[in-house]
């Protein structure tokens, strides 16, 4: 017992020295700049960004109390409702139609996760192409302004009804590739022989998908659910690029992210509440993903 001690403090300095790259970049990527995050959101600053001074842990309580906070919080949640099991239901409708081997199958899968190539500002400015009322394709298509008003007048992404909606059906689109390839890579893990055995035992299509293939799935779902919320959380590129944080003054895209850096923001040029909106949108984050492990990762199989 007291060689194999030894032998482990010996063994000590080699994985330090190996793990210093790993901890170096996390601390000076991560950890410091959460820190220097922390610190600012004790400043109170006035209009111009100027004059702080310390306000301790009561600008924290202030903001997580403030209306615009809350109905930031509230979009936010819309957002991501909307956003996340649509994405995954349709990630996985897509990955069970391309796991097939079938000639030039390949051609669509190249086409189902093209997506995951398109950055969001690209994506963005796409459906902008698509939902804008003035020069938009679908808000100039007779038949489909004639069955949707809305699409002209005002335009999808200047109602307040229907820009949240407009903003995640192309957060949606610019996620599925991800999905995609991610649930397909997860699917081609599945051995054949278990789809073969429920075939043999008399199960049908439907009754294969619940009791064999969604159970095998379950990890890589909770991890694709997981980043999918994460993204949908942090998701400000297609607020600023559709809407604006718009329309106002209801400020129906306005999430926590845009509250946080948004040009329109309310609180603009404040770093002191910028600093603090954002710690107060990773704690929310965290606190979210522990939910999601705990009520969702005990019931995963793993084996």
């Amino acid at each position: 017992m007291a060689k194999r001690t030894r032998s482990r403090w010996r063994d000590l300095p080699t994985a330090v020295w190996m793990l210093t790259p790993s901890l170096v970049i996390l601390s000076v990527f991560v950890l410091y700049p959460l820190g220097q995050a922390i610190w600012l959101g004790h400043q109170r600053c006035d209009s111009q960004g100027d004059n702080c001074r310390s306000n301790g842990w009561d600008q924290y309580v202030d903001v997580a109390r403030s209306d615009e906070f809350l109905h930031a919080l509230g979009v936010t949640v819309k957002f991501v409702v909307l956003t996340v099991p649509i994405g995954l239901a349709l990630g996985v409708g897509l990955a069970m139609l391309a796991d097939k081997y079938l000639r030039g199958i390949g051609v669509f899968r190249a086409v189902f996760s093209s997506t995951v190539a398109t950055s969001v500002a690209v994506a963005s400015l796409m459906w902008l192409f698509l939902l804008q009322p003035d020069v938009g394709v679908l808000a100039n298509v007779g038949f489909i302004e004639e069955l949707f008003p809305v699409v002209k007048q005002p335009g999808l992404v200047r109602d307040p009804g229907t820009a949240l909606g407009a903003v995640a059906a192309s957060s949606i689109w610019a996620n599925l590739g991800f999905t995609f390839i991610l649930v397909t890579a997860g699917l081609q893990g599945i051995p054949r022989d278990l789809h073969e055995a429920a075939v043999v035992d008399g199960a049908g299509g439907v009754r294969r998908f619940w009791d064999v293939t969604l159970p095998l799935l379950g990890p890589t779902l909770l991890f694709v659910m997981i980043a999918l919320t994460s993204r949908a959380f942090q998701a400000y590129g297609e607020m600023d690029l559709l809407t604006d944080g718009g329309p106002r003054p209801q400020d129906s895209t306005t999430t926590l992210t845009y509250l946080t850096y948004g040009g329109d923001s309310v609180i603009n040029n404040n770093d002191g509440l910028q600093a603090a909106t954002a710690v107060l949108l990773f704690a929310v984050l965290l606190v979210v993903s522990i939910v999601q492990l705990g009520a969702i990762g005990r019931r995963i199989h793993y084996a």
